[in-house]
């Protein structure tokens, strides 16, 4: 069967890799990498239990290995609050007044922002650090 083996392989792989392109899961990338080493050992010449224990350990594997790296980076901030998609977080800006309200009005790159406090605080002016943004609101810690 040596060929037709392969053959059947290369085109599960093929399946897992359209089917992530539709899904965007990249769990599915790993196991069509299973497949492949699959097609690989049925090239070798392994019989078909050895190629479907190829294909658990390789795809299993990487699934795994995928699944432990993307829980050791921790689980990544809202993009409100990011400073890597938002360069806002941490900058600073001064607030010379509160409203009764809770907001503030300032002057910040260039156009009129409201800014409210992230945590309970009495409301003083002074110097502010941006912690997220909201909409059209900067979220603000005293600095």
């Amino acid at each position: 069967m040596g060929i037709a083996d392969s053959t059947f392989w290369w085109l599960l792989a093929g399946a897992c890799i359209v089917l992530e392109l539709v899904t965007g899961t990249f769990y599915l990338l790993m196991l069509a990498l299973g497949f492949v080493a699959a097609a690989l050992a049925a090239y070798l010449g392994l019989a078909l239990a050895g190629q479907v224990a190829t294909a658990a350990i390789a795809g299993g594997g990487a699934v795994a290995i995928w699944y432990a790296v993307r829980s050791a980076r921790g689980r990544q901030a809202a993009a409100s609050a990011n400073p890597d998609m938002n360069l806002d977080i941490g900058e600073t800006l001064s607030v010379d007044s509160w409203n009764a309200d809770g907001t503030a009005s300032v002057h910040y790159r260039g156009a009129r922002w409201t800014v409210v406090q992230r945590a309970a605080q009495p409301p003083e002016a002074g110097i502010y650090r941006v912690v997220g943004v909201v909409g059209n609101r900067l979220m603000v810690d005293k600095a």
